[in-house]
Order: structure tokens, then C-alpha cells, then sequence
């Protein structure tokens, strides 16, 4: 869950960024959940709401009105299923519910304002999803831009927290190579044109931009073609801005799963865009083990930088624990730079951020970023011949394992730059035993090896701990490593390296 924490000292690199999603119109946000100064965003659980009720908001996005946030996403039934028990596992209920409305001032105490629109809404069944909202300044209308099946949905409200009411649908769009769109999200420029953003459908390889029709955004206007990916189809797309620059990032067409992700930029928004890269910081772990979700700015009386909603679609996936996992974006020079944090503060009104005390610094803790199964794990390195992920975790589908048919001699490790400090390390074990020497470990910390032996038999998960692991030298190696005779092995899953 989200809770309020004392805002660390630690700056962040802050460069003020030209867009902000505040959208035109008055809007009473005394509704809203109540402000904190600074208050913490925890990752890798399911978030709850201001009235301890869970979170239910994927595939959508986040408008600024005044100083209030406004979040849209859409609710499934296999959300909830997967809530009550996500150890029974993936399903695949992607009946829709409804599209909710939660109301932040700090981004990090989220109030349930209510459904904008539910089944009934919308014909009853079908696929709902990837919802945005803008802000219409001609008509005053807040409007909600939605796939609906094979289409889109269009409704509006006279207020950002709805109920908002059906005003149109839309077949198809023109100069788009399959008629419609793949993966969509909405932005608003400096200027209040709303546009969407997205992919073709089937495929998704093409990469377009499209105008929302100026007069009341109930139309999605003859698409620009800005990017074709050679590299395979690219989902989950969105858009944010940064000192006059337009970066599009979008996925892996890895289905509900993790992946990198990936950016082009231009000065224009419709043409002119760069070859693509990856995020700098989402390789490690795959995006902190989403997908690209939403991203909006936040500009405050300090600074400003972007929030990365990375969308787990753990309900689908199966990729762990929670559905929501937010990250913060700075920049260096035009260079967009992703901070994979399990836990860090925020300051809304400052535009400021920080690490959180309780972060994991640890990536790829849980082994789930990699989706298949693989003999080396994003983030880690393998020393032998010996190594790679194992269906069955303690949390989620996957596990780090050590195991071979052969005697071996192996460890897998992460090296971690972290602040100087104490620092607990933890991780869930299961293990065969028999090995000549079994350990989870830390080292090169500036002083000597640490080491929990877990060559006994451990037939459950068990948590192991070392404590009191004092970093002088802004460095540590931790990982597992195995002396092993054939048919032995060791299961390690959720490390944790958190300052105590």
C-alpha cells in the first residue's frame, strides 16, 4: 500500500521540464484526498485507496486539474480474482467492470471518487481498455477516449470524476495501416490540442499520432505514421515532453508481460523522430517488471520531472505481486533516465523526489522480469556453467535456481552501487541440501565476505537474513552460490538489500 513517510534530503537530478498535464477549465478538488507534504510510493504490492479498499486502475491515464490528479483506468473482473489469491496463480478474465476514478493532491494517497463508466455503459461485454481523459476548452467537457472492442468510445462529464455519458464511437482512423489502433494512450500538449498516441492493431509495428478533432475531442482526427519498428511490435504506448522535446516510448509485444522500454524523440510531434533506443534504467529489470502504462510531469515550486506508470499485469502474467507500479524519470540533457525503485518519496508541490529508506536496491529480486525461462537472468551474472530461472517462486512464476545433472561449482550475483550505510539482506530459499557449501551472500561491501549457508535440506520456502552488512565503499556484490555434487540444488527467490 501507499504511505506517508518523512521525506528524505537526498536531491534528486531535477531539470524543469516545458509540459505539465494541468488541463484548462475550474474544477472544486476539495473531494480529493487530503495533501502530505511528502509522502512515499511503495512498489511490488497492491496499492489501496484512501479507504483501505484495493486499487483496481490498468491501462489508463492520469489529468491534472488545478493542483488534484485525476487517475482513470479500467477495473477487470480477473483483477479481483487475482487480489483474493494471487498464489492460485494467472487467469484470464479479461471481463470488464467498470472504469475507475481515483482523486491524489500528493500521488501517493489515492481517493475513490467512483466509476466514470461500467459495463452497462457500454453494451455490457466485450474489451475495455487503455483509457485517457482531456480537457476540452471549446466545450468545457472533461472527455474519455477508450478502446471498445474493435473501436473506440467516447464519453464526457461536466466534472473530471464523471459519471461520464457515451457521446460516440469510431470505426476506424485514417492513414492507419490496419484502420485502428493497437495500444493507445492520451496527451495534451502545452497548448490544450489532445492527441492520441499509439500503435496499429494486429502487428503493432507502426507508430502514429493522431489529433483528437479541436472542437469537442469526440473524434480522432487522420493519423501521422511517425515510426515503423523493424524489431517487432511495440504496445503499451505513451507520451510525454521535456524542454521542448516529444519522447514516445512504448514496449515489447510481449503480450501482458514485462519488457524494456523503448523511446524515439522529436521537436515535432507528428514527424521528425529519432531511431529508437532503450529507457536508460529499464534493461536491468525489464521496467521494474511492467509495462509502459501512463506517464504524465510533475512541476512543482523546485523542479520537475516525470512519472513512468508502469502497468504489472500480474492478473494476466502472473510477474508477481501488485498491478501499479510507479517510477520516477529525470533527464541528462535530452537523455530520459528511468530510476527502478521499489520504494521512494514524493513532494507534488515541491516537484521534487528521493529514494525511499525502505528501497530494495536489489533488480530483478524476484527473477519474473525475463517472462520465459532462461539460463541468464536480467540484471544478474552467472559465474559457471550453471545457472537460470525455475517455474515454481515463492512469489509469482518464477525463481533463481542453481541445479545441474553434473557436479558444479557456480554462484549468480548482482554488483549494486548504493549510499554508504547498514543494510539488511534477505531472500526465500528452498534447497536439496547435500551441497559441500551452499550461501547466499554479500561482498565486496568494503569489508569481508558475509555469508547464510543454505546447503542443509529446505523443503519450504524459508526467509533467510543477514543483518548488519555496513557498506563503506558505495558497492556490494550479493548473490547465491553453490560447491554441488549431480542432482543438487538450490531455489532463491525475492532478495532484499534494504538500509536498517
Amino acid at each position: 500500500m501507499l504511505r506517508k513517510t518523512t521525506r528524505r534530503t537526498i536531491a534528486s537530478l531535477l531539470l524543469s521540464a516545458a509540459a505539465t498535464l494541468t488541463f484548462f477549465g475550474t474544477v472544486t478538488t476539495a473531494n480529493a484526498a487530503t495533501p502530505q507534504a511528502s509522502a512515499t510510493i511503495q512498489n511490488d504490492v497492491f496499492w489501496k485507496d484512501t479507504a483501505g479498499n484495493p486499487i483496481y486502475s490498468q491501462g489508463g491515464g492520469v489529468l491534472k486539474v488545478g493542483g488534484t490528479y485525476y487517475w482513470y483506468g479500467a477495473k477487470y473482473n480477473g483483477a479481483v480474482t487475482y487480489y483474493n489469491n494471487p498464489a492460485k496463480g494467472k487467469n484470464g478474465d479479461t471481463s470488464f467492470s467498470a472504469i475507475t476514478v481515483y482523486s491524489s493532491t500528493d500521488l501517493a494517497h489515492w481517493k475513490f471518487e467512483g466509476n466514470a463508466l461500467t459495463a452497462s455503459d457500454v453494451g455490457g461485454g466485450g474489451w475495455v481498455g487503455r483509457v485517457g481523459v482531456a480537457h476540452n476548452p471549446n466545450t468545457g467537457k472533461y472527455v474519455l477516449i477508450s478502446q471498445l472492442n474493435s473501436g473506440l468510445v467516447f464519453a464526457t462529464s461536466s466534472t473530471p470524476t464523471g459519471h461520464f455519458a457515451v457521446a460516440g464511437t469510431q470505426s476506424s482512423i485514417g492513414n492507419v495501416t490496419t484502420g485502428m489502433s493497437g495500444d493507445q494512450s492520451v496527451f495534451t500538449d502545452d497548448d490544450g490540442r489532445a492527441y492520441l498516441v499509439f500503435s496499429n492493431k494486429s502487428g503493432r509495428s507502426h507508430l502514429y499520432v493522431a489529433p483528437l478533432r479541436s472542437s469537442d475531442f469526440l473524434h480522432v482526427e487522420t493519423a501521422a505514421n511517425i515510426y515503423n519498428s523493424s524489431s517487432g511490435g511495440r504496445e503499451g504506448n505513451i507520451m510525454f515532453k521535456h524542454d521542448g522535446t516529444y519522447y514516445f516510448c512504448s514496449s515489447d509485444l510481449h503480450g501482458w508481460n514485462a519488457s524494456h522500454t523503448y523511446c524515439i524523440t522529436s521537436s515535432k510531434i507528428s514527424s521528425g523522430y529519432s531511431s529508437e533506443f532503450v529507457l536508460q534504467g529499464t534493461d536491468a529489470d525489464f521496467s521494474h517488471v511492467t509495462q509502459t502504462g501512463l506517464a504524465f510531469t510533475v512541476t512543482g515550486s523546485a523542479g520537475s520531472f516525470v512519472v513512468f506508470g508502469g502497468d504489472r499485469w500480474s492478473d494476466f502474467a502472473g510477474n508477481g505481486i501488485g498491478y501499479n507500479d510507479w517510477l520516477p524519470i529525470t533527464f541528462n540533457g535530452k537523455t530520459p533516465v528511468f530510476h527502478s525503485l521499489s520504494e521512494w518519496t514524493v513532494d507534488a508541490a515541491a516537484g521534487t523526489w528521493a529514494t525511499g529508506k525502505g528501497n530494495n536496491y536489489v533488480l530483478n529480486p524476484s527473477a519474473e522480469a525475463d517472462r520465459v525461462s532462461q539460463s541468464t537472468l536480467a540484471g544478474w551474472t552467472n559465474s559457471g556453467n550453471v545457472g537460470g530461472n525455475y517455474s515454481g517462486g515463492h512469489t509469482g512464476r518464477w525463481a533463481m535456481t542453481l541445479r545441474s545433472s553434473s557436479a558444479y561449482n557456480a554462484s549468480m550475483y548482482q554488483n549494486i552501487s548504493l549510499p554508504n550505510g547498514t543494510y539488511t539482506l534477505s531472500a526465500w530459499v528452498q534447497s536439496s541440501g547435500g551441497q559441500k557449501a551452499a550461501n547466499i551472500f554479500a561482498r565486496n561491501f568494503g569489508a569481508g565476505e558475509m555469508d547464510h549457508a543454505v546447503n542443509q535440506s529446505i523443503g519450504s520456502w524459508t526467509k533467510v537474513t543477514i543483518s548488519g552488512v555496513t557498506v563503506t565503499n558505495g558497492t556490494i556484490q550479493v548473490g547465491v552460490s553453490a560447491n554441488a555434487n549431480a542432482g543438487n540444488w538450490v531455489n532463491v527467490d525475492d532478495f532484499s538489500l534494504v538500509q536498517a
